[in-house]
């Protein structure tokens, strides 16, 4: 069997899938609220709300082992510093320099799909975490599902400025850092807590670029008028921010850590290849893009490297 039968595996997998059905509309919600909101404003309305709602939550289901929000010790501090930094701060400042120094965003988007191929490495190195030839295979599989699912019908593979490349990588080990924290951080925090203060020291970043590049004057230059009518740019725009701070920011990530926690970094990292399989039958069902054979072949292989990534080597009694 690809899964092992205890029933906390399959509620992490489940969990895994959920969020990354979840993210992979972040895509598209945020490029429909950078139409309007400058990108650190958007940023700011989406994570503090975010780190407010999740202190309600936390503080409500304070005895829950998945909800409760539990008090920060000092010698824990440096883990969620790290993570706080890592991401989503500096991911989200590598991830915008990327697009922006590459001319292609298929490369892009390519470069930064590969954080499973980085998170064996990390994980053995870090965590000493065990990574079998299952692991490795399935990683490799999917991964070229994501290549051609990202590179099949697409005319623009200019790389423009190469310093891109190394952004991009940078973003990923970020992301891959931030994924050891989780694992790293003691279980007597849960999921919830672990988000919400990660979430906090990025703010802590976030606020003082946000108010030196854009400030609370950039408010002034929206016209909030528009919310009168629900199908607005503006309206529309918020409302993907919400999406972006309930579902992103808040579920997703909550259910990311949960899983995290059960199935290890290299298992639950490989998942990040479903997203922009996701992201493509999105834009396939509801805005009509079209998908060669290619892109549908990539989707095979994707799920295919997942079953293989998560197969289970039988331990012989000897």
């Amino acid at each position: 069997m690809p899964f092992s039968r205890n029933n906390t595996q399959y509620v992490a997998v489940i969990a895994l899938i959920i969020s990354m059905v979840i993210w992979s509309v972040s895509g598209i919600a945020i490029k429909h609220a950078l139409a309007v909101l400058p990108p650190f404003t958007m940023i700011i309305l989406r994570f503090v709300p975010s780190v407010l709602l999740m202190l309600i939550i936390g503080l409500i289901c304070h005895k829950s082992a998945l909800f409760g929000l539990q008090r920060m010790q000092l010698k824990d501090l440096p883990l969620f510093l790290i993570a706080g930094f890592c991401q989503p701060f500096l991911y989200y400042l590598l991830e915008t320099f990327t697009y922006d120094a590459l001319n292609s965003p298929t490369i892009a988007e390519t470069l930064l799909s590969t954080s499973p191929l980085l998170s064996p490495v990390f994980a053995a190195l870090l965590l000493r975490e065990r990574v079998t030839k299952y692991n490795i295979w399935g990683i490799i599989v999917s991964t070229i599902g994501v290549f051609a699912l990202t590179l099949a019908g697409s005319t623009d593979y200019s790389i423009g400025n190469y310093w891109g490349i190394l952004l991009a990588f940078a973003a990923v080990i970020a992301a891959v850092i931030d994924s050891i924290m989780m694992r790293k951080v003691p279980e007597r925090y849960s999921s919830l807590s672990f988000i919400f203060y990660a979430q906090c020291v990025s703010l802590l970043f976030f606020i003082p670029i946000w108010y030196f590049k854009e400030g609370p004057s950039i408010l002034a230059t929206i016209d909030f008028s528009q919310l009168s009518t629900l199908n607005s740019q503006l309206s529309i725009a918020l409302l993907c921010t919400a999406y972006l701070t309930v579902f992103a920011s808040v579920i997703a990530f909550i259910l990311f850590c949960y899983a995290l926690r059960k199935v290890g970094v290299t298992q639950a990292n490989a998942f990040n290849n479903i997203r922009p399989m996701f992201t493509a039958l999105w834009m396939f069902l509801f805005f009509g893009e079209h998908l060669p054979a290619a892109k549908w072949i990539g989707m095979i292989l994707i799920i295919f490297g997942l079953f293989v990534c998560q197969y289970k080597e039988k331990v012989s009694d000897c």
